[in-house]
């Protein structure tokens, strides 16, 4: 009898994040191109759950997922994208602590258990530019190296 009242509480336990947390997460989105703000420019945010749109500067509501969440943001000649990784939070860890692997299992399924960052700024650049490379500058200026052959 104890047996069975320890694994309907542990059962009752599982799911910690789905619970506690919350299936939905607010996210602010900023525009920028060249150090400036721009305004007015619309964002289309996509994971695997569902796709929300907002105009920066603003916030948005959007279902969390284990997914990554794709922003991209276009205004006339402007475009930019990011893409927001999905980590998880720590009450998905208590599950794995507490309740084993069907309180995760339950917080993968929902999202409760991850986490996108609160806010990101999206670079804007100009329709037709290549994107800057990103090499840093020491290895940019670094002199080229040539192997030698042994002989």
């Amino acid at each position: 009898m104890k047996t069975l009242l320890a694994i309907a509480t542990l059962s009752l336990l599982t799911g910690c994040a789905s619970i506690s947390g919350e299936r939905m997460q607010p996210i602010t989105v900023k525009t920028i191109h060249d150090n400036v703000e721009i305004a007015g420019v619309g964002c289309t945010l996509t994971n695997d759950a569902g796709s929300w749109f907002v105009t920066t500067p603003g916030s948005i509501s959007v279902h969390k997922s284990t997914g990554d969440l794709a922003v991209d943001c276009r205004k006339d000649a402007f475009a930019g994208n990011q893409t927001l990784v999905s980590k998880s939070n720590g009450a998905v860890w208590g599950n794995v602590l507490i309740g084993g692997g069907i309180g995760y299992i339950v917080d993968r399924n929902t999202g409760a258990g991850f986490d996108y960052p609160a806010a990101t700024t999206i670079m804007l650049r100009k329709l037709g530019e290549t994107p800057a490379a990103t090499v840093p500058a020491a290895v940019a200026e670094a002199p080229a190296v040539t192997a030698l052959s042994q002989q």
